[in-house]
């Protein structure tokens, strides 16, 4: 299957001549070309999913609201119908008391949460979960923690497949993906290419010209039986406008043979 990461930069952001309506068809354009078979979107508002799930139709969503009251399903899942069945979906919000909607902890300046959805393939039975997040920008202590509870709830599953996409706000050498790694969590780029330093991916709708010291901040985590065929950050611009001020990311996956549960 293939995958995509996308940070999509809300649409109610003061972002000028980027802004969500100015740079939608590239967006679309490059989700089409691209055909993947799940989309992970982050920062998504309410509009954009509209915008999303009319120009998709093709694809089936899942997403939940960061807040209670609020009207942004933040971290959708689109998945493409007829190839994959949804077979269960859940969320939880990352703080000291993941069930209670809204709610924060560890001097996070925003709320965050992961949703996912477990999918079926109907021809195989095989199924695998995908978890989508983003991780807190501004506390440190808060992405650590944030990040372990990631990987404690995914660890209930034991050595079930799972997929974990984000924006984690946080590069290579940083605590929180130590967390991650830590509970089961393996990099794709790493496994697809042997480094998980693969520049940087927040850009600041600057592309290449954007000069950072900070390292790939978006990410795509396999767990169980799973395997990276590829990995790729996506550069597609048209004209020195890009779809995000975030690259997306690409992750050709399978199931790994040697370490599938039998009847998987």
């Amino acid at each position: 299957m293939k995958l995509l990461s996308c940070n999509i930069r809300y649409c109610g952001a003061p972002d000028g001549e980027n802004a969500w309506e100015n740079r939608k068809d590239l967006c679309l354009r490059i989700l089409r070309e691209r055909a993947p078979d799940v989309i992970c979107f982050q920062e998504l508002w309410a509009r954009q999913f509209d915008d999303l799930s009319a120009a998709l139709p093709e694809y089936g969503s899942w997403a939940i609201l960061d807040h209670s009251w609020g009207p942004n399903p933040t971290n959708g899942i689109f998945y493409r119908r007829g190839r994959w069945r949804p077979a269960g979906t859940g969320g939880y919000w990352l703080s000291d008391t993941p069930q209670v909607p809204g709610s924060r902890s560890w001097g996070s300046d925003n709320v965050r949460l992961a949703n996912w959805i477990t999918l079926e393939d109907p021809s195989t039975g095989f199924s695998f979960r995908v978890v989508n997040t983003h991780l807190d920008h501004i506390s440190q202590e808060a992405r650590e923690n944030q990040a372990r509870v990631v990987a404690e709830e995914a660890a209930l599953l034991g050595d079930f497949p799972q997929i974990l996409t984000g924006d984690m706000n946080s590069d290579a050498p940083n605590r929180a993906i130590a967390v991650f790694k830590e509970g089961g969590w393996v990099d794709t780029d790493e496994a697809a290419n042997g480094t998980a330093y693969a520049g940087h991916t927040y850009h600041a709708f600057l592309g290449e010209a954007y000069a950072s010291a900070i390292g790939k901040m978006d990410w795509i985590f396999l767990r169980g039986p799973l395997r990276a065929r590829s990995a790729e950050v996506i550069r597609d611009a048209d004209g020195g406008r890009f779809p995000s001020d975030h690259y997306f990311l690409e992750a050709a996956i399978e199931p790994d043979p040697l370490r599938a549960p039998a009847g998987g």
